[in-house]
């Protein structure tokens, strides 16, 4: 049986922050729906900020030797 994702996935809430931030830079909103756009954005930050968090702490389990953490270099292209 698989398991249930109890929160969205990393890729789904930064997509759906990404389109808040927009909606909100485009400035067409109503103050009560910037107000809430911008609630609904905290949230979604730290949903992100969470799930980057769980990720670290898998990667340093993974990366733990010996009961010592060997820390390498990760090679990743981040978006400028």
């Amino acid at each position: 049986m698989a398991r249930k994702k109890v929160t969205p996935d990393f890729e789904q809430s930064l997509a759906q922050l990404q389109t808040l931030v927009e909606r909100l830079e485009n400035g067409e909103l109503s103050l009560e729906d910037s107000l809430t756009a911008f609630e609904q954005g905290i949230g979604l930050t730290r949903d992100c900020q969470s799930a980057l968090a769980q990720a670290e702490q898998k990667v340093q389990i993974l990366l733990e030797r010996d009961g010592e953490l060997a820390e390498e270099p990760l090679d990743v292209d981040l978006p400028e």
